[in-house]
């Protein structure tokens, strides 16, 4: 039948598209170790697919956390949600139970991490490295494992690198196959702890170029970092945090270029200058735990 100009389609229109997967939701809260009180009410909410950078001097509570993020670090106090499903506790009521660590190990595979130190097995090749946690954490088949590690070791740029051992890589081969490992579970969410603090300068471009090619592809990545220029250039929000609580967040122009704070101007200058990011205005260190 033909249509007259004007005619309204009646058509089905397409189902829309399913929601992106790693929303986070970080609700009040609280981590010490002892009476040092590391995270004092935090509150944040990170999209699905956004870069979010956390910045901070020395002692701020940025790596405590993200390691509270996949329950490395359990919280004291409030709760942290991926895509709805609170991480580490069973909730009841308004009571919250911590889950067994079978089940926090299933949550994890979720939410892979890079650490500063690389953490590599030494006794194992970088394919080995790759494919060990989803064999045994998610049971996956050593060929179709080993040839999923093959196509990530070629993202990270490294495929000629399988049966490398760590020491025999750099440092920046060695975050790179790190940052393959993370992938391999293929999770919601990349947490990256300082990825080039462990770095020579001559090294930092290459594992930066591989984070920013994961931004791009709308992977929810969150990362504490102390490398200012690559925090504008590739995050969707910057939080700057100091004294275990957020002082402001918001888009890079915002918080990097004009932030509103004096505590965040102050930071940003003494880090611009190569001076000391503030050490001696933050919560002196644990010596048992590390709460930056």
């Amino acid at each position: 039948m033909s249509t007259t100009a004007g005619a309204i389609d009646t058509a089905t229109p397409p189902a829309p598209a399913p929601p992106r997967a790693g929303l986070i939701e970080i609700r009040q809260v609280h981590k010490s170790f002892g009476d040092l009180k590391v995270l004092a009410g935090i509150d944040l909410t990170i999209q699905p697919g956004e870069v979010t950078a956390i910045l901070g001097p020395s002692g701020s509570g940025k790596s405590t956390l993200l390691r509270t993020i996949n329950h490395l670090e359990p919280v004291n106090q409030g709760l942290i949600s991926l895509d709805g499903e609170v991480i580490g506790y069973r909730r009841e009521g308004n009571l919250l139970h911590e889950l067994p660590e079978k089940e926090v190990l299933r949550q994890r595979t979720a939410i892979g991490m890079v650490f500063q130190n690389f953490a590599l097995f030494a006794h194992k090749t970088a394919l080995a490295n790759i494919t060990e946690a989803p064999r045994r954490a998610l049971g996956i088949p050593r060929r179709e494992a080993e040839a999923h590690a093959r196509e990530l070791l070629d993202l990270v740029g490294l495929a000629d690198k399988a049966d490398a051992y760590p020491r025999q890589l750099s440092g920046g081969q060695q975050q790179r196959v790190a940052i393959a490992r993370a992938l391999a579970l293929r999770p919601k969410v990349l947490l990256f702890d300082e990825p080039t603090s462990a770095l020579d300068p001559e090294l930092v471009e290459e594992v930066l170029a591989v984070i920013r090619s994961l931004a791009r592809a709308g992977t929810t990545l969150v990362i504490v970092t102390h490398e200012i220029s690559f925090a504008r250039d590739v995050a969707d929000t910057v939080v700057f945090m100091d004294r275990g609580r957020i002082v402001e967040q918001g888009p890079p122009s915002q918080i990097i270029d004009h932030p509103a704070h004096e505590r965040t101007r102050t930071f940003l200058q003494r880090v611009r200058s190569g001076g000391p990011d503030a050490e001696s205005a933050a919560p002196a260190r644990s010596t048992d735990k590390d709460p930056s």
